[in-house]
């Protein structure tokens, strides 16, 4: 239940942070020239340039407006569906379909309240392929932690468990091929005098110590 609320506070943080800076690009950027927004050196990374993007994540599939609506209803389902299922067993889960779901969710927002167009304000300078927002960082994370989980990290997995397997089977054979002897009970080996019960012992002792009694008796008189 603890990992649910948290899980549900960082896809709202995320989403809330989404939405904070697409208000902020609006206040600030709309109808403004783009201004340069990171530099190392001589290099000029990103810019900061408003524009209202009809289609997918970077720009893609333009004007669909249906199916960008519908599709990421049903990939957020699906995240919320897998992590239900598997997030108690792959901790990879709740690293990379929250940040999914949270992209998928901002976007969704905008397609939703501003007429199918989603806003967009970082323009990567050193390739320039699109201009993107925070919600498709999210997903791009999300997406590259997954792939990365499902390469890399199942395949440990499955290699650990062969090793287990391995090392259970050999102590299996091992076992079957005891000796009954081997595998019988302690008790059962131990000789009958050692498994008697002790009241059957007790005659004996009690007739020896009357016949004690009786020769102290007589040394008496």
């Amino acid at each position: 239940m603890i990992s649910v609320i948290i899980t549900a506070a960082v896809i709202l943080a995320l989403v809330g942070a989404d939405q904070a800076l697409k208000f902020w690009a609006i206040a600030s950027l709309q109808g403004q020239p783009e201004r340069p927004f990171l530099q190392l050196g001589s290099l000029d990374w990103m810019h900061l340039r408003y524009i209202e993007n009809s289609g997918a994540a970077f720009s893609s599939l333009s004007g669909n407006r249906g199916f960008l609506i519908i599709f990421p209803v049903i990939m957020i389902t699906a995240c919320f569906y897998v992590l239900n299922r598997l997030g108690k067993t792959r901790r990879w889960v709740w690293f990379s379909l929250p940040l999914i779901a949270a992209g998928g969710i901002g976007n969704l927002i905008d397609r939703i309240f501003r007429g199918g167009k989603v806003v967009d304000y970082l323009d990567f300078q050193l390739c320039r392929f699109a201009v993107f927002n925070f919600a498709d960082i999210c997903v791009t994370v999300g997406v590259l932690i997954l792939m990365f989980s499902i390469i890399f990290l199942e395949k440990e997995e499955k290699n650990a468990k062969k090793a287990k397997k391995a090392v259970r089977i050999p102590f299996a054979r091992t076992a079957a091929a005891l000796p009954e002897a081997d595998i019988l009970p302690e008790a059962a080996a131990l000789p009958e005098a050692d498994v008697l019960p002790e009241a059957e012992t007790r005659p004996e002792a009690e007739a020896a110590a009357v016949l004690n009694d009786e020769d102290h008796g007589h040394a008496g008189a």
